[in-house]
């Protein structure tokens, strides 16, 4: 194939392939495009205000029409309907690899596009940002949300650090958005200064990566690894290779705010606003999950789909002359060409296995490594909450220990990742979706209250909310049902999402990780019950606003609308679950 040969075949590859698969985020960068636009059209006090309420509005309707461009999930089903239209497009790379488009990558990318919808309607009901900010805000929102989707469906290292920067860097200006306030500020500070550091690091590692392997495409990198290992040769390269992975882990766990690069998040989380929280803790949390996946089992897993040239057997040895005296013969020139194919078919799978075995080491590395940050991060999160008087900052080190339960069933997927066992890797998979699901409600929903809560009372510590139950139950049973879901207590939609993610943990035998996520739940009980106990037993303060906060409102309505599916999934979770099963069917193939 000729150069010339090439480029048409990626051009063509692009536009029918590549381009309908990436639609949800044209249409978000399109969005974007549209409300800059809008700054600039504000000739006189009309159309500036029109423009105003435009860019308010625009970002919900980019989202919803991104969410709809999303695949359905009837094509994710073990027997899609026939005539349904680039069902072929499910498994392939996209850009030349750069992306990868598989039921992984439409689950997480419908994950962040329902939560942008929801997210879009929130503020417009808590009032931040106001109608000057809403075009900066929501620009920042969508440019993050393009980021984190490139992270779900990262096949490539380049692609991985420009999918964390481009979901970071927004992150930094949406932290200081209120104005006037010096903690403000003061967290986007320390959160851009956070992060610069994290990136320069994971930079570096991806460099030593691709120095010593020679390649940034991900599948073909484990190749290589794999190879190295199988030979045994450069051994002294190895070193690099370990401080690469280390360095990559920084900046992931920087995403994931797990210890010891958490820092940022408490400080964070209290200086900028409950709405700003909301979509670091949730959305962040989700794309950076599924980066972890992708990284992990990119570079210890060699999938099907990666070409590899099979090693020459006895069966394919076939002399060309005698190739040529059968060629008279159709039907045995037909059945030498079915035994030569068959020949190499088992072979290319003999080498992929040989692989997957060589790259046992790297697995067994990744699942430790993971495992030590993941159970560090939970038990430090649940701690650190005890004495924390203001909301937000109890939140933030709530979204830490939640960040550290995902990243505990990561460990059984980066573990039994082979041909062997790869039903237990999916099942694993399938823990970490629905529980992001059921994460994406239950956090929302608290933040939600917090911002609403925050609006009539005028402060965000935990003994406001001193009796509040009796001045409005209907908010504190929203805030009941949340918090007791976060602990994982049944019927709620937490419990079946813990279950899920410690269940593969029992399978493959991670007993001490599986202990110390039990002993962080019951740990997490009492914090989250120190605030129900706050809202229900305690004496309202005197220095509290006499207001209240009633569900007869708009604000009241979305709230029991979120709130709704924390009860529906503990008790009927089986779209969820179908789904998440979905997600996680193609994997490891």
């Amino acid at each position: 194939m000729n150069f010339v040969e090439l480029i048409e075949g990626f051009i063509r590859q692009t536009r029918e392939i590549s381009l309908p698969s990436f639609l949800p985020e044209l249409i978000l960068t399109g969005t974007i495009v549209a409300m800059l636009l809008l700054r600039i059209a504000s000739w006189n006090r009309i159309t500036e205000r029109a423009a105003q309420v435009l860019a308010a509005w625009l970002p919900l309707v980019g989202a919803c029409l991104a969410l709809a461009a999303t695949t359905p999930w009837f094509y994710l089903s073990d027997s899609p309907p026939a005539d349904l239209p680039n069902l072929g497009n499910v498994g392939q790379e996209l850009f030349g690899g750069m992306l990868i488009y598989d039921p992984l990558t439409i689950y997480f990318r419908s994950f962040l596009l329902l939560f942008v919808v929801l997210f879009v309607i929130f503020t417009q009901l808590s009032g931040i940002p106001d109608r000057e900010d809403a075009a900066d805000f929501y620009t920042l929102i969508l440019g993050s949300t393009i980021g984190m989707c490139l992270m779900a469906s990262a096949n490539h290292l380049l692609i991985v650090f420009l999918g964390v920067e481009m979901a970071s860097v927004p992150s930094y200006a949406l932290a200081g958005m209120l104005k006037g306030r010096r903690q403000a500020s003061e967290a986007a500070l320390k959160y851009a200064v956070y992060g610069a550091g994290a990136a320069g690091v994971m930079l570096y590692g991806i460099s030593l990566w691709c120095g010593v392997l020679g390649t940034a495409h991900l599948p073909t990198l484990a190749v290589r690894l794999g190879e190295m290992l199988q030979a045994g040769t450069y051994t002294d390269r190895y070193a690099a290779l370990v401080l690469g992975g280390l360095m990559i882990m920084v900046g992931l766990a920087f995403k994931l705010s797990a210890v010891p690069f958490h820092f940022w998040c408490p400080d964070v989380f209290e200086g900028a606003s409950a709405e700003v929280n909301a979509f670091l803790s949730v959305a962040s949390k989700g794309a950076a999950v599924a980066l972890l996946l992708r990284v992990g089992l990119g570079i210890g897993y060699v999938p099907t789909s990666v070409p590899l040239a099979p090693a020459t057997t006895s069966a394919a040895r076939v002399d060309n002359g005698q190739h040529t005296k059968l060629a008279a013969a159709t039907s045995e020139a037909r059945a030498t060409a079915r035994l030569i194919s068959s020949a190499k078919v088992s072979a290319a799978a003999d080498k992929r296995q040989a692989l997957n075995d060589a790259l046992s080491p790297v697995r067994s590395f990744a699942a430790w490594l993971v495992a030590a940050v993941a159970a560090i991060t939970c038990t430090f999160g649940n701690l650190a909450a005890y004495g924390q008087t203001n909301i937000k900052r109890l939140l933030a080190y709530s979204t830490i220990a939640h960040a550290g339960y995902l990243m505990m069933a990561v460990v059984p997927v980066l573990s039994q990742a082979s041909l062997t066992s790869a039903d237990a890797s999916r099942q694993a998979v399938l823990g970490i979706a629905f529980y992001i699901g059921a994460y994406l409600f239950m956090n929302l929903a608290a933040f939600a209250i917090v911002a609403f809560l925050r609006n009539t009372f005028h402060s965000e510590e935990i003994a406001t909310y001193g009796g509040l139950v009796r001045t409005s139950p209907g908010v504190t049973v929203c805030f009941i049902i949340v918090l007791l879901s976060l602990i994982g207590i049944p019927p709620m939609a937490g419990f079946l999402a813990k279950v899920l993610i410690f269940y593969p943990l029992v399978e493959g035998g991670h007993y001490t990780l599986l202990l110390i996520g039990g002993l962080n739940t019951v740990l997490s009980l009492f914090y989250y019950l120190r605030v129900i106990k706050v809202m229900t037993l305690d004496p309202e303060p005197e220095d509290r606003l006499p207001a209240h906060f009633s569900l007869v409102s708009l604000p009241g309505v979305y709230l029991v609308a979120i709130t709704l599916p924390v009860v529906i999934l503990g008790v009927a979770a089986g779209g969820l679950l179908e789904m998440a099963k979905a997600a996680a069917a193609r994997l490891l193939t």
